[in-house]
Formats: C-alpha cells, sequence, structure tokens
C-alpha cells in the first residue's frame, strides 16, 4: 500500500513488487558475483554470430528510432512461417505483448483463468489492470488444458494463459492436445499460448491450427533457443484484427533498432539454431544424470531447463536453493506447492554444469541438516 494521493485507486492497492528477483540484485546482496548462472533460462550458448556482427553494425546507427513498423523483421517472420506479416506483432519480450494484450482486454470486472504457479509475471499485468484472476492445480508436473477449459467456461473468463511447453516444471503437451483445447475456448474467450521455449520441444508440440483463428494468439521469442533474452524481441500471431488493435495502445517506439537487426540476422541463421538444440539435449542429460547421482529425480524436459525433483517439500527445496545461492549457483524453483518441491536449473555450458555438480552435494547435505 502507498498513501501517495496521486496513484489511481487500483495502483495504491498493488504492492510495489517485481515477480522476479534478478540474478544481478542476488549478486548484489552477496557482494559476489555467481560463479554459474542457471537460473533465469537464458541460453548461455549466446546468439548467432551472424546476429552479433548485425548487432554491431547497427550500433552505428543507434541514434535513429527504429522503424516502429517492425516492417523488415515481421516480414521475415511471416516468411519463416508461411503467413501474411498482417498477423504478427513484434514488441520487446513477450512480457511486453502479454502487458498490452492485457490492457486492450482486461478491466475491473473482466475474470482470467492461469494455473497455479505459471508465469507470474502474466498474473501481475492481470493485477495491474483490475482483473480477476482464477487459478487451476496443475496435473501432476503438466498444466491442465481440461481444468482451465472448464474453468474459464465457469467464470466467463475473457482470456485463458497456457504455457506450452511449460514454465516452471519443462513438461510439454503434444500438438494435438493444444488443439483440441483451442477448440473448446469459449466463445467470447481468448488463449494465450505462450510457445517461449517451442524450439527447444519435440517435433509435433506446436498445433497446426489455422494461424488466423479468432480464439487463440501465440507468443514466441528470440530470448531462449536464439539466445537474445537481453535484447528483448518477441512477437505474437493471431487474428489481424485483434494484432491491429495492438496499435491502438503499444508504444510505437518500444523496439531498438539493435535488436531488430540482430533478431532479423539471428532468424536467417537456422544452422546456429540447430547447433543450440543440440547443446541443450547434451546439457539436459547431463543435468539429469547430477540430478541421478545425488538421488533425485529430473522432470523430463521439452525447454531449456531442467526441473529437479528434491524429494521432499518446498521448505527443504528452499533450503536446497538457498545453499546453492550461497555457494555461487544461480537457480530458481517453482513458487507453488506441490511443484515447490523442485528447484529448476537451467542448460548452461560445461563449466556450468561442473559448477553445480561440484556444489549441489553439499547443498543437500546442509538442507537436511538445517
Amino acid at each position: 500500500m502507498t498513501n501517495d494521493p496521486r496513484l489511481t485507486n487500483l495502483a495504491a492497492t498493488l504492492p510495489a513488487t517485481v515477480p522476479f528477483v534478478g540474478p544481478e540484485a542476488q549478486e548484489r546482496a552477496r557482494s559476489a558475483p555467481f560463479e554459474a548462472r542457471l537460473g533465469a533460462n537464458e541460453s548461455v550458448f549466446g546468439p548467432s554470430p551472424r546476429a552479433i556482427e548485425a548487432m554491431q553494425k547497427a550500433a552505428a546507427d543507434v541514434w535513429m528510432y527504429a522503424d516502429p513498423e517492425n516492417h523488415d523483421l515481421r516480414q521475415a517472420l511471416a516468411d519463416h512461417h508461411g503467413i501474411s506479416a498482417d498477423h504478427i506483432m513484434i514488441d520487446a519480450g513477450i512480457d511486453t505483448l502479454l502487458g498490452v494484450l492485457v490492457r486492450l482486454l482486461i478491466t475491473s470486472g473482466d475474470h482470467v483463468v492461469t494455473s497455479a504457479g505459471a508465469y507470474p509475471t502474466f498474473n501481475y499485468h492481470v493485477a495491474g489492470f483490475g482483473g480477476t484472476l482464477h487459478q487451476v492445480p496443475y496435473k501432476g508436473d503438466f498444466e491442465d488444458p481440461d481444468a482451465l477449459i472448464s474453468k474459464a467456461d465457469e467464470v466467463g473468463a475473457k482470456l485463458i494463459y497456457f504455457a506450452n511447453p511449460d514454465n516452471p516444471m519443462g513438461s510439454q503437451h503434444k500438438a494435438a492436445t493444444i488443439e483440441k483445447m483451442i477448440e473448446n475456448v469459449p466463445d467470447g474467450c481468448l488463449l494465450i499460448l505462450d510457445e517461449a521455449y517451442i524450439e527447444m520441444a519435440p517435433e509435433g508440440s506446436a498445433p497446426t491450427v489455422a494461424e488466423t483463428g479468432t480464439r487463440v494468439i501465440r507468443m514466441r521469442t528470440f530470448s531462449k533457443g536464439y539466445g537474445m533474452a537481453g535484447a528483448r524481441v518477441g512477437y505474437a500471431i493471431g487474428a489481424v484484427d485483434l494484432i491491429t488493435a495492438f496499435n491502438k495502445v503499444r508504444n510505437h517506439f518500444g523496439m531498438c533498432r539493435i535488436s531488430q537487426a540482430g533478431a532479423l540476422a539471428a532468424l536467417k541463421d537456422q544452422d546456429w539454431l540447430n547447433q543450440v538444440q543440440e547443446n541443450v539435449q547434451v546439457a539436459r542429460a547431463w543435468i539429469t544424470q547430477i540430478a541421478a547421482e545425488n538421488g533425485l529425480t529430473a522432470l523430463p524436459s521439452s525447454t531449456n531447463f531442467v526441473t529437479i525433483d528434491c524429494g521432499r517439500d518446498g521448505a527443504f527445496a528452499k533450503r536446497v536453493l538457498g545453499h546453492l545461492i550461497e555457494a555461487g549457483i544461480f537457480v530458481r524453483m517453482p513458487f507453488v506447492a506441490p511443484q515447490d518441491r523442485c528447484i529448476r536449473v537451467s542448460c548452461g555450458t560445461s563449466i556450468d554444469l561442473d559448477a553445480f555438480a561440484a556444489a549441489l552435494p553439499t547443498a543437500l547435505e546442509r538442507a537436511k541438516s538445517d
């Protein structure tokens, strides 16, 4: 709460928090850098060398604003997906796109459905625009499409948020399941299909429904597989009327021309993306092995991270996490039970994972004796 009388009634009631505490803030708190940065699901394998070169070249022109229409990148993405550019909106990461979409569709009294423990930034936006959030539990370690649709129908929701593959569990539904979910979206409702990790998922994870469908909007990013988290480039794919509506409220100069150039070059270098996918597969197997060597269970992953079941409750997992951070290993964990029995470890280099492997046994031993 705040006493500043200039704030709106809604803003005055909201906590001044952020969905995630960044590793930089944690490094400042511990007065030391992390030895391994394995908590934010960034790609430590980096962007394509072509993207780096393009961004370096574009830096000389950074005195100019970026093209507010993102024309070249939108057209390249349209060609990549085999659709019209009219179905694509680009902005500074999926987080920004989610915020603009919620601003377009949600106001006080509107209902929104998500999974308890799913991506918290979406919840942050819903609260910020006065929506009422309804949460359904995971089914095992998977988001539950049937429960989400049922709850949306029950409360008359305008939005459903669903990620495939899922963060924070790393699980994934097959395309046929998603297609059935889209078919069952209630009239007047929109499914947000967050596909941030789709480049890391097995073949057959992405639905083949028409990109022009009015029941779904898909969100994708250059932050994960393309290794450009710091450049902030995300895009939405949806019906033309909805995509056009973004222009009513978005920040038209929110993109950086350096980021535009980098994303365009990255998209053209699919060989680099293939190499990153191979590196991620190796790292997932390595993290799984490290978990097993310590008596823990790694959940199957379709993302660039692995969620590890610590075998007890959330309090124990939080102690493990704390001791890893003390040892200089930045990792995170799910927020909501029973998923909070786990820690989440991003795929890293051999140096990163050697550091994690060295620190984990001691972290577990200390957590057990706390």
